[in-house]
């Protein structure tokens, strides 16, 4: 459940299309560029040792949430009666916030009372390095309120020694935690020495997590610069002994007292000879705050973290190298081309085929590189049958680009019966050593035959669903495999069935929690059902001849799905919503969001009738909402022709989720908007532009748009710098690969070993890509020196860089 308002102002006019939608993009975040974007993956394993329940029933019902700081982003499955629960769950996020922890809470439920924490699992953002790829046993440590901590506060302390005040002015603070689903913070100041201890309060500020406070407090102290104690008469004190600490609370009117939200203490000796000292501080736990409990008696919790940062450059830095990736599919042969060599390089073609699919889907140039390299691929192919059947860079970017191009797809065609499929529980085993007594083999035999023929029915009449890139690669495959054998009529089909059964449908069906189908593992006999159907499905999509379907029946059927296949897109019939009235600042309520392929709907509760339905041809664009427009964080806005619908998410990832799922889904709807306004109209104007028209056009670029009904959030840049990093990591080989080219150039005898591993079809163009390839990269490895340098040296105690107690 989300809250929606209801009423929303209308938006400004829909303007005309823009012309250039990447190079929108492209300014956009050029302007407003993030130095560390970030992401992790996630493997829960399991847990082990967890204490038992006091009482009779010792077993737990457990589970486990992942936390950015204290908000939490992912649930896993609960496994009952269990003291060693095993989740194997994995879960991928691209973080879109800075945060300082990433941590693991172990819950056990209570369906009678509030669940109770067990044990927690709290790695440093800078600490996550150290776990990258590794299966590591994390202990459990005890969970406490006083050590949950997150924010940073802004201070500014002065030393006048004309009057004998220091002063110290409380500026703000950022990422409070929001708590019992409000902030309503407050500082307490306080001046520590060895015989002293002034305490002195701001004002609370309500509802917000980001509060501006902008006080100033003075504390009378003496500063001796040179003394002995026969100058002096009375007792002073060295302010290089004192300290500041500074407490945020929030305001609360339980009656258990206000909640401590954390705290610091500053040295006055900071201030040195200036006497000023400005800086922001990350807020710590309060001291003692933990529990006394041992803990080996916690447990501990199994993890696999790989955690990725990218340090990314404006973009006019990455023109030289992104020039030669983009212009890959126009080099002759193709396999001199920088696109093709990062494969050759890489130790797994997996790694480069990533950053390459969505650099070119970003440009809109995926079509023609795939091509280029498949049509390669199937000449230097001798047997039809092992077409495309290898790990190649090509398998690899298409198998990439299904991924990406293809996941509505796949939600809309196969998640309804996967839904079906585990939860009737109908058994489908056909092995007889694993058939239980109580099973009977026709009957599960029968179970397996009608999943298998819905399932088989509902792909090959989704061809008018499938996305357009796809449709446009599966075309280029088929004709280059004709041309290529033109004596073997069935390749044409298996040069693409190869894909869209084995690599795209199948695994699909075989793992459906890896691709958004289902939201955990299916348990071990759906599983099997799961793995049955799958193989089937492998079978009939192979052209194979089995005793289930003939190969003359299979021969009739392809030609026909892959016709749909080269059609673009599906026409669907839409209703146009009505228009509603403005809203007011209380009209934000729980709302139950629903999306399908034909509209976005929003219901009272789950199961009652919609109370607003908007066409997705309706969505003229989905932007994120600046939290200063209601005070109010992980906000988005569906716009429509006559209004905007705003949203607030129940934390950050599922905000990014909401935003790319409805994104993706109008992405080809014509009238989409070039602009939009990031904060809300409010108080007779636009809180980002003051612009006092409510149809005042847009003042910020929509994210940009792919041309083949897909949309991802991808940054271009982003994915150059990665490219580059693979290149700067696998400089050992691309001097060999030079090598290779000067030792094909002048010797024609047999290839020599060690550069039998790479693909040489023209040494000269080769080695002159080689050679710009090597400087492009060089030019970015000496401006990340002088990044690292200069970061270095403004890094200081007290700054936004570092974690200062």
């Amino acid at each position: 459940a989300n809250s929606a308002q209801d009423n929303p102002p209308p938006p400004p006019p829909t303007p005309p299309p823009p012309s250039d939608t990447f190079k929108a993009k492209t300014a956009f975040l050029n302007n407003n560029r993030s130095l560390s974007p970030s992401c992790f993956f996630l493997c829960a394993g399991e847990a082990k040792n967890i204490p038992p329940y006091p009482g009779p029933n010792r077993m737990r019902d457990c589970y486990c949430t992942v936390n950015l700081d204290q908000e939490e982003v992912f649930r896993t499955k609960i496994v009952e009666k269990s003291l060693c629960p095993f989740y194997g769950e994995d879960f991928y996020c691209e973080i879109p916030r800075s945060f300082r922890h990433l941590s693991f809470y172990i819950f056990d439920r209570d369906v009678f009372r509030r669940d109770s924490s067990i044990g927690k699992v709290a790695v440093k953002k800078e600490d996550l390095q150290k776990y990258h790829g590794k299966d590591t046993w994390f202990q459990l440590q005890p969970v406490s309120a006083d050590s949950e901590v997150q924010g940073k506060v802004h201070l500014e302390l002065r030393l006048s020694e004309v009057i004998t005040d220091s002063g110290v002015i409380m500026l703000e603070c950022q990422g409070l935690p929001i708590v019992n689903g409000q902030c309503d913070p407050y500082a307490a100041v306080s001046l520590l020495g060895p015989s002293r201890s002034d305490a002195k309060k701001t004002k609370v500020k309500r509802k917000t997590n980001n509060p501006q406070f902008e006080e100033v407090f003075y504390f009378e102290v003496t500063r001796p610069l040179s003394y002995t104690k026969r100058q002096f008469d009375v007792e002073e004190e060295d302010v290089d002994k004192l300290a500041l600490r500074v407490d945020l609370w929030n305001a609360s009117n339980l009656k258990f007292g206000d909640e401590f939200l954390g705290g610091v203490r500053v040295p006055l000796r900071v201030l040195g000879q200036a006497g000023v000292h400005d800086a922001w501080y990350f807020l710590q736990p309060r001291e003692n705050g933990g529990k006394s409990v041992k803990v080996e008696e916690l447990g501990s919790l199994r993890l696999n973290i790989v955690y990725t940062e990218d340090h990314v450059f404006p973009s006019e830095h990455y023109t030289p190298l992104r020039d030669l990736l983009l212009h890959s599919a126009n080099v002759e042969p193709v396999s001199a081309s920088t696109a093709h060599i990062l494969g050759e390089v890489c130790r797994e073609k997996q790694e480069a085929a990533i950053p390459l699919v969505r650099l070119f889907l970003h440009y809109g140039k995926i079509v023609p590189f795939i091509s280029a390299i498949a049509h390669a691929e199937v000449n230097r192919t001798q047997d039809p049958n092992t077409i495309f059947r290898g790990n190649s860079l090509t398998s690899k970017c298409i198998d990439e680009t299904m991924k990406l191009a293809g996941m509505h797809y796949l939600q809309v065609t196969l998640k309804p019966i996967i839904d079906e499929i585990c939860t009737d529980h109908k058994s489908c085993e056909i092995d007889p050593v694993k058939l239980k007594e109580s099973e009977n083999l026709d009957t599960n035999r029968e179970n397996l035959r009608q999943y298998v023929d819905r399932i088989f029915n509902v792909i090959t009449t989704s061809g008018v669903r499938c996305p357009t890139v796809m449709c446009d690669i599966f075309f280029s495959l088929r004709e280059s495999a004709a041309t290529r054998f033109q004596v073997d009529q069935d390749v044409r089909y298996t040069a693409v069935s190869s894909f869209i059964f084995l690599r795209f449908f199948a695994p699909a069906i075989l793992s459906p929690n890896l691709f958004h189908l289902r939201p955990h593992h299916p348990d071990p006999a759906t599983s099997r059902t799961l793995t049955l159907i799958s193989k089937t499905i492998q079978t009939l999509g192979s052209l194979a001849k089995s005793k289930s379907v003939s190969f003359s029946a299979q021969h009739a059927f392809f030609p026909s799905i892959f016709i749909s296949f080269d059609q673009t897109r599906l026409h669907l019939n839409f209703y146009r919503a009505q228009g509603r009235n403005r809203f007011g600042m209380k009209n934000f309520k729980k709302r139950w969001f629903r999306l399908t392929n034909h509209e976005f709907t929003y219901h009272k509760t789950k199961g009652e009738g919609a109370l607003c339905s908007i066409p997705i041809e309706n969505i003229l664009a989905v932007e994120r909402l600046e939290e200063e427009s209601f005070k109010m964080k992980n906000m988005f806005q569906v716009i429509q022709p006559e209004r905007a619908l705003y949203i607030q998410a129940n934390n950050c990832v599922e905000a990014r989720d909401w935003i790319d799922i409805l994104t993706k889904v109008s992405q080809c709807n014509r009238k989409r908007l070039s602009t939009y306004h990031p904060s809300a109209y409010l108080n007779g104007h636009w809180l980002c532009c003051k612009l006092s028209a409510d149809t005042a056009p847009g003042c910020t670029p929509c994210t940009g748009g792919l041309p083949a009904n897909i949309q991802l959030d991808v940054d271009g840049d982003r994915e150059t710098e990665r490219i580059y990093s693979l290149f700067s990591t696998y400089m050992t080989k691309l001097i060999k690969m030079q090598e290779a080219c000067g030792s094909k150039s002048v010797y024609d005898g047999p290839e020599q070993e060690e550069y039998s591993s790479f693909v040489i079809d023209d040494p000269q163009e080769t080695y002159k890509t080689l050679k710009q390839i090597v400087s492009a990269v060089q030019t970015l490895e000496q401006q990340h020196t002088k990044y690292k340098r200069d970061k270095f040296k403004k890094t200081k105690i007290g700054s936004q860089y570092v974690v200062c107690c």
